[in-house]
């Protein structure tokens, strides 16, 4: 029975690269996101107030419920997918540039969102420290902008690895982008 398990886990690894787990940490990071925000819209309360606010936790106005609860959760689940089709390997050409650089401008936009917020809450930059409760601003620097940064993060590296895999090694162009795309017959020699 140990031998199995043995087995297993060496098959999994042959058949999930290195590479290929930051597409796959990606979908699990947009998958408990979209949890946390699905909870929330459903009624759940639970962190809501250090997130949004106690305003918001408290009102959820409809237009809240709609667009920051609903609406995110559902872009989150496309970021999910995204990151699951960051993990595999084998698309067109054309279709493998669009989800590599959908891959990159997901990732830097959590990596800026979670950087610009800290560092706006750590320099009082906008003058609205009254505005943030200490619990909130204490989660959000605590939290939430590492969560922001830690799935940009997740992405940037996922389409990071999806460029390797998709032209077969690292950047190696005149601009270290990588000169061309390799046709599927200059990948199988």
């Amino acid at each position: 029975m140990g031998g199995s398990f043995r087995n297993q886990g060496e098959f999994m690894r042959s058949r999930v690269s290195p590479g290929r787990r930051w597409g796959h940490a990606a979908a699990a990071w947009s998958g408990i996101f979209a949890g946390a925000h699905f909870y929330w819209a459903l009624g759940g309360s639970k962190g809501l107030d250090v997130s949004a606010g106690s305003r918001l936790a408290e009102e959820r106005p409809l237009w809240f419920v709609a667009a920051g609860l609903w609406g995110v959760g559902s872009a989150l689940v496309v970021g999910a997918v995204l990151g699951r089709a960051l993990a595999r390997t084998g698309p067109t050409v054309r279709r493998g540039r669009i989800l590599e650089w959908l891959g990159w401008a997901t990732g830097l936009l959590l990596l800026a969102r979670g950087v610009a917020v800290e560092l706006l809450l750590l320099t009082d930059a906008t003058g609205l420290e009254g505005a943030v409760s200490q619990g909130q601003r204490f989660w959000t620097l605590a939290l939430w902008n590492p969560w922001f940064i830690a799935g940009g993060l997740s992405f940037a590296l996922a389409a990071l690895a999806y460029r390797f895999e998709r032209t077969g090694g690292p950047p190696t162009g005149r601009y270290g982008a990588g000169a061309r795309d390799k046709t599927p017959e200059e990948k199988e020699k």
